[in-house]
Order: C-alpha cells, then structure tokens, then sequence
C-alpha cells in the first residue's frame, strides 16, 4: 500500500506549468511554479519544516514547547500544521493588513493570533517583529524560527525547490523571476540553480513602497513580500536585477492569473508574472523562465477577487467609466482611416521604412516579425543614418539597424499603464491582441481620448484629477 504516515511527508514536489495565454506570442518558455500544490497552500511550507525539524534535532523546540513567529499568514499555516501534527502551541504574530481569510485559516489549525499595525516600523514595539520577540522571551519553552535570519529558511529551497526545477527544465532554465521578502525563496533557490549552471538569471521583483528596489518604506497593499529593513537570509550578490511592481499591476495581473489560465493566486504571484511580463519581450526562444507562484488564492476571496474590495482601494474603476487600451484603439479608429497599426517587418529593407514614414508623415515605426511579434522600433534618425553612411536602404535590413523596441501592452489593460508609459518619456505604444501586435498608440492619441471624455462627460482610470488637467 502507497500512503504518507502525516501531511507533512506530501510538502514539496510541485509542478512547473506552461503559462500560455498570458505570455502568448513572446519568444522564451514561461513557466510557473505552482506552491500552492502544498499542503499548507504555498511555497513556505518547505522553510517552515525545515526550521522546526532543524530546531527539534538541537534541542531548540522540545516537546509541549510553544512556537512563535511574526507572519503574514503563509509561513504562518505551515508552522501552524506542523504545530498541529506535533502537538506544540502556536502563537503567530500578524500585521492587521493580513486577509481574514488567512487569519481564520490559521486558528482552524488551532494556532493563536495576535493582530498588530502593519503601518509601524520594524523597530516599533507594537511591531510584529517587536511583539513576537516579547511572547518568546516571556512564554517559557518557546522558540521562534525567525524565518528572516534562520539559515535553514533558504536551505530548504536548495534542497528542494532548486533541485526541482533544475530536474524538471532538464537543466534547461535561464530565468528565476521570484517577489523578494525574507529572501528565503529567491536565495535558496536562485543560489541551487546559478551553483549548477552560473549563468542563470536570478530576478527579483519588489512591490512600491519597499526598499529592495531603492523605494522610500512606506506601506502598501500586497501581502508576504518586501521589506522595511534587509534581513539576514537576504544575499543580495545572487540577486542579478530588481524589479518594482505597484499593487495595481499586481492585484491586475493575479486576477488575470486566474481567469486566463486557470490558476487562482494570490497577489505576490501576480507581482512575479507582472515583473516577468515586462522582461519576456527582451528574451530567446531558447531561454526557459521560471516564474515562482508563491501561494493560492483563497485566502484573499475577500480583497483581491472582490470588486468591491479592489474599488475601494483604486485598483478598478467603477463599471460605467471603466477604459481599456483597446477603447483607446477604438476611439482612435474612428477619428482616422488609417490601419491601426503602421509598422515594417525586420526582413525588410530600410528603404521601405522610409517610404512608410514618408507616406504617413509620421518619424518612427514599430518593427514586427511575420507572426506579428513586437521586436524592434526604427525613426528617422537611423534611417538618416542609413543614408548618411552612403549604404543603400533598399539592400540593409530594417533588423540590422532598429532599437529596442516599443513599450507593450495587452489590449485589455487600463489605460493608466499607457498613460504611466507616456509620463515617463515614452513616444509609442505597441497594443498586443492574444501575443500579436495590432495596434499602437502615440501620446497624441491618448489626448485625443481625454478632451473626448472630457466633452462627453466621462472619466478617465488614468490618474483621475491629474491627467484630465493636464490635458485640457
């Protein structure tokens, strides 16, 4: 007979899943790593009997002992199912921001939960740090794994989430896109893989408002990641690129997640893919990327997958004024006769660019393949340069000479990710349908699209107050 003697023997050995729509149509293998397929629901669980197992062996945690440990709620369930199966007291330390969901997960393991501010900082004695470390100094026989400078934190994901990547990309693997937080995750396993193949990319994403990305401290929204201080199990050496996502594109793209693919995440997840996405376009067909999904998402029923929740919070319009980019592409139809989308394979010659841009009056054009990938941009400087050099445009191949190319985006994304692309220098936007370019959108059009709102009554989702003024 083939059975586990507890739970605990089923953590570990989750399944790498191709995510196929929403990275459609860019060149690398994207890759998710599914923790929630742990019995706890995420990716902790494997730090979390390591350090208990760990703590048993030298004497730390001994029987009818207590563990306390400052959490956002999924180091937390893994602690309080261990607790559960080995019958310990479980104290466990939460910031008030913690869903209610994960909050009431935790007591139905039969752990204690002590509620904290979250807007506090880490030196504060109502901390979740502060307040974790005084439980453990005053309950006798308590022990606290402290998951931000415990060794065995990272140590377990290099003796298994490492390794199981490795195994299941046959070695294969370019990328690890992983949320930083304790750094247990992003470190242990990013070190396994650059130990077995030193050219593997180990990318971590951090949401505003934290300061892996050199961000000011300041609170934000999305749960289990960033921090207010660097914590010990961080090795910021591994760490090749840092990346930062708001709350919006993270709690966008984890509802995403689940209405595209099928798998339902929670917000950290979608802080990872988003970070991924904006990283694929500069990728080969022969990289793999590996995207870490940290945990489920049923324990944010309530705020992320809530409309309401995410419209109280900014994250979603309200339904009658609610823009798209692909209304923008619409709108912008409808002013012109003119194709959506101008735009020059890389197999042509310059000299057809040329013609293009001549014909159209316009400076610049995105470049595409035959299947309609976004892959470069060309202007008229370098088709001046071109002419300048005494080469012939109508033998030099537009993909010899184009840069890099434009900001993407999906059709079905707010316009505010456009507006935010503008407001940072961008000229152009490509606009992707199911992976393929078909559109794009010039700062011209986005004005275009306010005095219309302007004119009609509506509002905008691109920073409402701010933008529309500066329009007018």
């Amino acid at each position: 007979m083939k059975y586990c003697n507890t739970i605990l023997e089923t953590i570990g050995s989750t399944p790498l899943v191709k995510l196929g729509k929403i990275f459609a149509g860019v060149k690398p293998l994207v890759l998710g790593k599914v923790e929630a397929f742990n019995p706890g629901g995420s990716v902790k669980d494997r730090p979390a009997l390591r350090m208990i197992c760990e703590a048993e062996k030298a004497g730390l945690l001994k029987p009818g002992g207590t563990i306390i440990e400052p959490t956002s709620g999924n180091t937390g369930t893994g602690l309080a199912q261990i607790a559960a199966v080995r019958g310990y007291r479980c104290i466990l330390v939460c910031p008030d921001k913690v869903a209610p969901e994960k909050i009431n997960l935790l007591k139905a393991y039969g752990a204690e939960v002590v509620m904290v501010p979250s807007t506090v900082s880490a030196g504060h004695h109502e901390s979740y740090y502060s307040v974790a470390n005084k439980l453990t100094n005053d309950i006798p026989g308590a022990f606290q794994p402290n998951q931000f400078a415990n060794p065995n934190n990272p140590m377990s994901h290099d003796l298994s989430t490492g390794p199981e990547i490795w195994e299941a990309t046959e070695g294969k693997v370019t990328h690890l896109v992983a949320s930083m937080g304790t750094g247990g995750t992003i470190c242990g396993t990013g070190g396994y893989l650059k130990k077995m193949n030193p050219k593997v990319r180990v990318i971590g994403v951090d949401p505003e408002g934290s300061i892996y990305s050199g961000d000011m401290p300041t609170s934000y929204k999305v749960e289990g990641i960033g921090e207010d201080f660097i914590p010990r199990n961080v090795d910021l050496k591994l760490i090749d690129e840092i990346i930062r996502i708001s709350d919006k594109e993270s709690f966008t793209m984890g509802r995403r997640i689940a209405r595209e693919e099928g798998i339902l995440v929670g917000g950290s997840a979608g802080t990872a893919v988003s970070a991924a996405l904006k990283l694929a376009p500069s990728l080969s067909e022969s990289d793999v990327m590996v995207i870490m999904l940290p945990d489920g998402g049923r324990g944010y029923l309530s705020k992320m997958f809530s409309d309401d929740w995410m419209r109280a919070n900014g994250f979603l319009p309200s339904p009658e004024h609610s823009f798209v980019v692909k209304d923008l592409i619409e709108r912008k139809m409808k002013r012109s006769k003119l194709s959506p989308m101008i735009t020059v394979r890389d197999t042509d010659p310059v000299q057809r660019a040329i013609e293009l841009m001549q014909e159209y009056q316009i400076d610049q054009l995105p470049v595409t393949t035959e299947n309609g990938q976004n892959v470069g941009s060309v202007n008229d400087i370098i088709t001046m340069q071109v002419v300048y050099e005494r080469k012939d445009p109508s033998t030099v191949s537009v993909s010899s000479v184009m840069g890099r190319p434009f900001p993407q985006f999906d059709k079905h994304e707010e316009i505010e990710v456009v507006y935010k692309a503008f407001k940072l220098g961008t000229g152009m936007v490509v606009v992707l349908d199911e992976g393929r370019a078909f559109g794009v959108l010039t700062k011209f059009d986005m004005m275009a699209h306010l005095r219309d709102t302007i004119k009609s009554g509506e509002q905008s989702t691109a920073e409402p107050g701010t933008t529309i003024g500066a329009a007018r």
